[in-house]
């Protein structure tokens, strides 16, 4: 209703955004895991293989591969995002900060050490701040490199087991790391997401979307920058 405060909102339109995209990365987890289980079969009997079960392709080097190859390339977009935001800028963007004057996101948080209203480590100080005020780098930061630990485990096994049907030679998973079978999987994915942030970073100053946070208003002028 018009004028009623986030508070008194439903538990689902409060948290709308969340749950829609967190459904959405279900179902299409879901759609690439049993896809991915048909292609897997399929390729066995082409290879006059037995199909293994969906707990074997859930297991396997191949399932662990795709997947993390994906995540990774996702964290890394995001994490470099929030860093490079933080100093560059892009006239008449909404997906940068103004060029004129200072920011609410660059205040330093400690002058609101007294609010009561403030997140707690703010009120806290010290360390804890230091850590709190890089938190979203830093969960970036864990689960790029966290996926890039699924990516390299689940690609060697996969890259051992084609290597093996072909008599050649296996590797270590540190040594897959070296290989260009990785580094094409990494960086197909890396392109296309910078390519993405490219063109929304540029499109949003021409652009425009009524009522997404994600655009500047729609009377607003082009060398306008910011949300």
């Amino acid at each position: 209703m018009p004028g009623r405060r986030p508070d008194e909102w439903s538990w689902l339109r409060r948290n709308g955004l969340f749950l829609a995209n967190a459904l959405v990365f279900l179902l299409c987890f879901a759609g690439m895991v049993f896809a991915g289980w048909r292609v897997s079969d399929h390729d066995a009997v082409l290879h006059g293989q037995a199909a293994e079960g969906l707990w074997g392709f859930l297991t396997s080097g191949d399932f662990a591969e795709a997947t993390f190859e994906n995540w990774e390339s996702e964290f890394l977009q995001m994490g470099s995002y929030v860093v490079l935001t933080t100093f560059l800028f892009q006239k008449g963007s909404s997906e940068s900060k103004t060029l004129d004057g200072d920011a609410p996101q660059d205040a330093d948080p400690r002058d609101r050490s007294r609010d009561p209203r403030a997140p707690r480590p703010v009120r806290q100080g010290g360390i804890v701040l230091k850590l709190y005020e890089n938190s979203l780098l830093l969960l970036f930061a864990v689960l790029f490199a966290s996926s890039v630990v699924g990516h390299v485990i689940g690609g060697a096994a996969a890259y051992n087991e084609e290597q093996a049907e072909h008599g050649a030679a296996v590797v270590t998973a540190w040594q897959y790391l070296g290989t260009s079978q990785f580094w094409f999987e990494s960086m197909q994915n890396w392109q296309s997401e910078f390519l993405v942030i490219s063109v929304m970073v540029v499109a949003t100053v021409w652009l425009r979307q009524r009522g997404s946070s994600q655009s500047k208003p729609v009377a607003a002028p082009h060398a306008e920058t910011g949300g």
